[in-house]
């Protein structure tokens, strides 16, 4: 079955361009030029990655990114302008999974996009061979992909789930943030490892009652980050 893309960029012979190059790799691609025209196609339709420029006409792309995470976990890849550094993490901070800094060489994009995809293809490949875990009140369902903490239900970005899932399997096993980069995002990614605190920090403030005083997701101070039982 056709991955289904969206595309959002005000520029469109980049949206044509990247449209061009993801129909070759036989996905479905839909576009959308303004911030407003995004957000209710992201609500009408099931993606499997939006591809996200910031700067956008009517609404900009990290509110637009931050009122998708209300109700998807679709992977969100953001575009940002080269050399903005602030506009990443704010990016991240807003939900996204991932960033690329335009200009950008669409290989580079369709390159990112199929690791994502790969990704998507090998969680599906786990349904039926579910794993769950429970650890006091944290629940954690592989093959739904989903987390409870008691009987609410945590709405998780695909980057957040990854790193608890690893983290929860591991229990006790210090990663260090540049371990958790390569693993998560890999080797290729060219992000540094603030994407990481970044994405640790999302994650406590959803499943912590505490974030400060955490009980599941902890610092080992100059080491990294591990899963406590």
């Amino acid at each position: 079955m056709a991955r289904r893309v969206l595309v959002v960029d005000d520029e469109k012979l980049i949206v044509k361009g990247i449209r061009f190059s993801l129909e070759q790799e036989g996905m479905q691609v839909d576009a959308a030029y303004d911030g407003e025209e995004a957000l209710a196609m992201a609500k009408e339709n099931k993606y499997d990655i939006i591809l996200l420029d910031i700067m956008l006409p009517k609404m900009n792309g990290l509110d637009v990114c931050q009122q998708i995470r209300e109700f998807s976990t679709v992977p969100i890849i953001m575009l940002t302008a080269k050399g903005e550094d602030m506009d990443k993490i704010m990016g991240l901070e807003y939900g996204a999974d991932d960033y690329i800094t335009k200009p950008f060489n669409i290989l580079e994009v369709k390159a990112r996009i199929k690791a994502i995809i790969r990704r998507l293809g090998k969680n599906e490949e786990e349904v039926g061979q579910a794993k769950v875990i429970e650890v006091a009140d944290l629940k954690l369902d592989v093959d739904s992909r989903r987390v409870f903490i008691g009987s609410r239900e945590v709405n998780l970005t695909a980057k957040e789930f990854d790193l608890l899932s690893l983290l929860v399997f591991n229990p006790n096993k210090v990663y260090s943030r540049e371990n958790l980069l390569n693993i998560i995002w890999g080797y290729e990614y060219p992000g540094d490892v603030r994407t990481v605190d970044v994405h640790i920090r999302r994650l406590r403030e959803k499943i912590e009652e505490n974030p400060s005083d955490p009980k599941f997701v902890h610092t080992k101070w100059g080491v990294g980050y591990y899963f406590q039982v």
